[in-house]
């Protein structure tokens, strides 16, 4: 791959060379308007360039029925898995690896499935601020940030464009355009709800006034969604799969779980030796079981042996559907200092406030309970008033010369208490934006234009109903300790369950004690200063030789907050059954030149060239250039091809973050006894993990953390295709033309952590001796305790595909007729992971709660006459197979709207009634995913949604 840059940065430079050699010549004054469009600097008359550009008009954002530009793009075919509002993601899930937090409430997009933090998103051509969900500093946009209300349309470039912008631009580009030249006012009010709820309403005013010297546009908008329970629907209701003996519910139940050894064998319950004397007991009690005036049940007698018909639904405390509301100010001004100069300022206010809510947190205690020192260090002594067992329940004791003395009496106990109430998690976020700028024409003809921007993301998060794990201990050990602390610590009933009424044992004294609230916060701030300059540098026989050239300067700042009890002390204890954090705090600054020309070589005939260094205060620098070609084969029938070099550079949380989450993983040696695998069995005796060991909790600690010493993803991207609108073949048709592009992205020094599953995997199999097997540390009982892991620049993605689009438009004796067509094949996706194998993400495959489907379609049919309009869009999703044999089917949803415009003899006035997804489809069931039953990044609530919308316009 050096080799190919190095040889592309030869032609480039060579290119622009030849084309800056000629003396620059007073341009001639332009007949037509010189625009700009997304994939160049270069201002031109002729807007066919040389990438894939798909444009959303206002129209078409209105037309689709939804509130938030993240559902609009992740509508789009070209697609991927992103988060949105159908995602009920908390605190409780961890953190991910990358430390980039886990977004609650936001929205995001993703092109070509490489991920949302490889698309590169701007607003009027310039950067956006990435987000901030007060879980950690990421590093992709979250467009709930953006109101709808604000934008005039959005341009996607389906293609690599970092020559162009920079870095992140590697699946491709999202530009939006904002309002600026609108004249009137306009009320835009909407109202609209799923069967099952999700009110959602919406209420905006525009309102612009100007000249030809001045321009002011206002928009103001509210938007509110209310949530739906994951209880209202069958897929939703029930963790896949739940039934017995199925492990789809949890072992953190109501009742309790709890894993003892007892000093005496006890028939029925506690029978097998531990090795050192002690009887293990794996029970719990029945629901409704009636523990008297002393709280707790009698052992064995009121006890039963676990299994897993005791698991615990905990999908219906769950969201299908999690609430969001925003409100949002935005002012553009534009104007003229003199003939040749104009200004523009804008500024933005945007708040959004949004909650998830998970089933009541299970309290796990024990040495094998994977839920920090605090909690695996905890002694419940044999006179606590609740201790049922009439004996100490402590961990692995161990002799003086550090070996182990025994495993103690106590492996792991669970309960749930929902007298504590559900999990809530509330966000609320601030983003401020305020830019400026010059722009002007040169006498001969060059137009140039400087800006500034100043936006910043600030996210707070609040956590109800979580517990406070030195609180825990507390009032589980010594009761006289415990009750002489005077700050109010009670002893805690953890033994009691529901009780005969179903009511709950644990007093509200109790829960006030050990119940605490968690604040958490995160900052992202960005700086642009920018220059640039463009026109026509000189007559060559086939055109003119146009250019492009700026400077751009950046400045990142990001930071997270973890609430106290997040953060590890000296004893690297930390306070909250949550996943430990540490603070980051990080910036780092880039400077940038790029260079851009279009050359026609021939008649209908182009070369394009581009080229951009971009040096970083953190990593170095990098140099990406692009080539493309433009060929008019004949009136109508266009086409090209373009080879970019791209990049992504690490993000704040990825260089400066660290911290902990909690993977779910299947650890190999569990059971290990009794797998008959002669091999296993050596190397998880060697590590010695002993022969009774099973695994309780497959989530664990992952321990991972930034790394400064990351360097840029660096990407290659080739397009070709053609264009199709010849004028003898449209004939009298209002539109006719066809567009078939072929994309290929290729990713190498992939930022990834390893796969904790992998580690695990390697260790058991490879044997001690393996390197892996240092990152895992186990408890005495053979219980993994940690997994650590770190980012690296080590793996690969590649992926390929076919685009196609149709459109054709008509006037008739039967009214305005219209089709179009959007469709993607992908033809192959491939990633290699840290340790060089294929990861089982790739097409046709549901995996990780994302899918990449073969074929994806949207199809838009649209009729009218007079002052109504019918719209009616099919979004098609192929098949996909989970687990490598159960099928997601294909799956259709159609959306319709109906449009009267001058409704009710109103002039101004028109009205849509819509119905997305009107033929009610649910989406297909998905054994594998985190929540909900369904991939919420690939299909649609299992409901159909029905809005009216009100737009009355004064011009």
């Amino acid at each position: 791959m050096d080799m190919k840059k190095s040889r592309l940065t030869t032609a480039i430079v060579a290119a622009c060379c030849a084309a800056f050699l000629p003396v620059l010549a007073q341009a001639e004054e332009q007949k037509a308007e010189r625009v700009e469009i997304t994939g160049s600097r270069i201002k031109k008359t002729d807007l066919e360039g040389q990438s894939p550009v798909f444009t959303i008009s206002r129209e078409d954002l209105e037309n689709s029925g939804v509130t938030s530009l993240g559902e609009v793009l992740q509508q789009l075919t070209t697609g991927g898995n992103a988060l949105n509002t159908k995602f009920n993601s908390s605190g409780n899930f961890g953190y991910p690896s990358n430390q980039g937090g886990i977004g609650a409430g936001s929205a995001q997009a993703d092109l070509r499935h490489l991920g949302s933090q490889r698309v590169l998103v701007l607003v009027d051509g310039l950067r956006w601020v990435n987000e901030a969900s007060a879980s950690g500093v990421g590093g992709s946009v979250d467009l709930n940030t953006i109101p709808m209300a604000t934008v005039e349309r959005i341009e996607v470039l389906e293609d690599g464009a970092s020559s162009i912008y920079g870095s992140d631009a590697i699946s491709g580009v999202i530009n939006i355009i904002t309002r600026k030249d609108y004249r009137g006012f306009e009320v835009n009010a909407y109202a609209g709800k799923y069967g099952e709820g999700g009110d959602t309403r919406k209420a905006e005013i525009t309102w612009g006034t100007g000249g030809d010297a001045f321009n002011a546009v206002v928009v103001l908008s509210h938007n509110k969604q209310e949530e739906i329970s994951s209880s209202k629907y069958e897929i939703s209701s029930t963790p896949k799969p739940f039934t017995p003996p199925s492990t789809g519910g949890s072992s953190g139940t109501p009742q309790g779980r709890f894993l003892v050894y007892s000093p005496n064998v006890v028939p029925g319950y506690c029978e097998d030796d531990n090795g050192f004397g002690f009887f293990l007991c794996n029970v719990t009690t029945l629901p409704n079981t009636d523990v008297g005036a002393d709280g707790i049940p009698t052992f064995p007698s009121q006890f039963i042996n676990w299994s897993n018909a005791q698991r615990f639904n905990f999908a219906p405390y769950n969201l299908i559907l999690t609430p969001n509301e925003r409100n949002s100010a935005f002012v553009s001004l534009n104007g003229d200092m003199s003939p040749k100069v104009s200004w523009y300022a804008r500024a933005m206010y945007n708040t959004r406030e949004s909650t998830n809510q998970a089933a009541p947190e299970p309290i796990f205690i024990g040495p094998d309970a994977g839920a920090g020192p605090v909690m695996g260090s905890i002694v419940i002594p044999a006179n606590h008033p609740f201790n049922p067992f009439g004996f100490d329940l402590f961990g692995p004791r161990y002799n003086p010369d550090g070996t182990l003395q025994d495993l103690g009496t106590f492996s792991f106990a669970g309960r749930r208490p929902l007298e504590g109430g559900p999990r809530i998690f509330e966000q609320t976020v601030d983003t401020t934006y305020l830019s400026a700028g010059l722009k002007g024409a040169l006498d001969n003809g060059y137009e140039w234009d400087i800006n500034l921007i100043s936006s910043k993301n600030d996210a707070e998060q609040t956590f109800y109903n979580g517990y406070n794990t030195f609180r825990v201990r507390n009032a589980l050990g010594n009761p006289a300790v415990c009750l002489a602390m005077n700050d109010g610590c009670t002893p805690l009933n953890f033994f009691g369950g529901q009780g005969a009424n179903g009511q709950g044992t644990i007093t509200q004294a109790m829960l006030d004690y050990i119940r605490d609230t968690q604040n958490d916060a995160s900052e992202q701030q960005l700086f642009v200063f920018s220059a640039n300059i463009t026109g026509d540098l000189t007559d060559m026989p086939a055109g003119m030789l146009s250019f492009a050239a700026g400077f751009e300067h950046r400045n990142y700042e990001g930071s997270f907050s973890p609430d106290a009890l997040r953060i590890p002390n000296a004893n690297n204890e930390w306070g909250s059954q949550d996943s430990a954090a540490a603070p980051t705090d990080g910036d780092y600054d880039v400077n940038e030149l790029y260079g851009e020309i279009v050359m026609p070589l021939a008649e209908g005939f182009d070369l394009s060239a581009a080229l951009r260094y971009s040096d970083y205060s953190n990593f170095g620098n990098v140099t990406n250039g692009k080539l493309g070609v433009r060929w008019e084969i004949a009136e109508g029938v266009l086409a090209r091809a373009t080879y970019a070099e791209g990049f992504r550079a690490p993000f704040i949380g990825e260089l400066f973050g660290q911290g902990y989450f909690g993977p779910e993983v299947g650890d190999p040696c569990s059971g290990y006894a009794g797998s008959g695998n002669a091999t296993l069995i050596a190397n998880c005796q060697a590590l010695g993990i002993p022969t009774t060991y099973e695994q309780i909790n497959p989530q664990v600690t992952g321990i991972t953390g930034g790394n400064q010493n990351l360097d840029p993803e660096k990407s290659e991207s080739f397009t070709a295709g053609v264009v199709i609108s010849p004028e003898w073949l449209r004939g009298n048709l209002r539109r006719l033309d066809f567009e078939l592009t072929y994309y290929n992205h290729e990713i190498t020094d992939a930022i990834q952590a390893p796969d904790p599953q992998e580690i695990l995997n390697r260790c058991a199999f490879d044997g001690p001796s393996s390197p892996y097997c240092s990152a895992i540390t186990r408890t005495a009982a053979g219980f993994i305790d940690t997994v650590e892991m770190r980012l690296q620049n080590i793996g690969s993605i590649e992926t390929s595909g076919v685009d196609f689009k149709f459109n054709i438009a008509d006037e008739t004796d039967i009214g305005r007729l219209s089709a179009a067509l959007q469709a993607s094949y992908v033809i192959e996706y491939e990633e290699i992971d840290f340790f060089g194998n294929q990861t089982p993400r790739k097409v046709g495959v549901e995996v990780n709660d994302g899918a990449i489907p073969r074929v994806q379609a949207n199809t838009q049919l649209g009729w009218g006459m007079g002052d109504f309009n019918v719209s009616w869009n099919v979004r098609y999703i192929d098949e996909v197979v989970e687990n490598g044999n159960s099928t997601l089917d294909a799956t259709v949803y159609n959306d319709l709207q109906l449009t009267w415009d001058r409704a009710l003899s109103v002039d101004g006035l028109r009205l849509n009634l819509g119905v997305n997804n009107l033929f009610d489809e649910e989406p297909p069931a998905c054994f594998s995913c985190s929540l909900n039953g369904y991939d919420a990044s690939t299909y649609d609530l299992p409901d159909r949604f029905i809005y009216l919308q009100a737009v009355y316009t004064i011009k």
